[in-house]
């Protein structure tokens, strides 16, 4: 197994999750859309399945040969962080109010840096802690959460952020010898197989359209993967992490236009605290090269 330094380029690493930020918003429009017919289980499934025959043409053309690994262990670990954030998020949005759940989805730059400084022993600035916290606030600004955000169940929110913080810090684990293509497939396939238990007692049966729906968040979530699979293989988390924030805004932005949902001051105060994080995420230098 040929393991590569990993790499510090905070620019282009913030530019692709800044698109996978907007992919993100992307699939939380159609998730939305669809949900008012079909139950979590199914959203997840199928999620997760049209990601693995997203790589199909790969294999056809290239055979297993670009996806073969000796990381097995690493890439279920890398699973369980994601899939078990995405049912906790599902738990949270079910059972608390938007506003505390989508605090929690976007809590996990906060513990994203910290993690990595932990794990990967990779650098820790006041700077960084400065402008995840800033990203941070103006989330919370947006958001509005209430009282509910304390409320016992939010201790599932909380292990949300935490597991998915964990797979982002994963991600730049394997970053040295894994493609993104090879993390987002066994991501895929690992989380198809395990979300496909539940349909068991929660299988519903689909129109067309439900289903073309379900098939369109499958492709804009594996590629949103990959572009964030990449993004992280290009930079430290704890650079480029408050980049993740802007998907709040252009979820803002595409409620504004498909809904008329329009924001108040405060929405726009936190928007312009999310981008202030990001332009200091965008100014880090790039590591020297030896």
């Amino acid at each position: 197994m040929t393991e590569l330094p990993r790499t510090d380029l905070p620019r282009k690493g913030a530019l692709l999750l800044a698109i996978s930020a907007l992919l993100f918003a992307l699939m939380g429009v159609l998730i939305r859309e669809v949900s008012s017919g079909v139950n979590n289980e199914t959203v997840v499934f199928f999620r997760n399945l049209v990601g693995v025959f997203f790589f199909l043409p790969m294999i056809l053309v290239r055979g297993f040969g670009p996806f073969r690994t000796q990381r097995l262990g690493n890439h279920f670990l890398r699973t369980f962080y994601g899939l078990g954030a995405m049912y906790c998020f599902f738990y949270a949005i079910a059972h608390l109010p938007l506003a505390d759940a989508m605090v929690f989805t976007y809590a996990a730059p906060v513990f994203t840096p910290i993690l990595a400084w932990w794990w990967l022993k990779e650098s820790l600035t006041g700077r960084m802690m400065f402008m995840v916290l800033l990203g941070f606030a103006g989330v919370l600004l947006v958001a509005k959460p209430s009282g509910a955000l304390f409320d016992p169940k939010g201790l599932v929110g909380i292990g949300a952020s935490l597991l998915a913080a964990c797979a982002f810090v994963s991600i730049r684990a394997m970053s040295n010898s894994e493609p993104a293509s090879r993390i987002v497939f066994y991501f895929s396939t690992f989380s198809a197989l395990l979300s496909a238990i539940p349909l068991i007692w929660a299988w519903q049966p689909l129109t067309l359209t439900q289903l073309a729906m379900l098939v369109a968040i499958g492709l804009v979530a594996t590629t949103s993967q990959l572009v964030m699979s990449k993004a992280y293989a290009l930079a430290p988390p704890g650079k480029i992490g408050p980049l993740s924030y802007l998907a709040i805004v252009f979820s803002g932005l595409f409620a504004w236009l498909l809904w008329s949902e329009v924001p108040g001051l405060s929405s726009w105060l936190g928007a312009g605290l999310i981008f202030a994080s990001t332009l200091i995420s965008l100014t880090q230098p790039a590591a020297k090269t030896k």
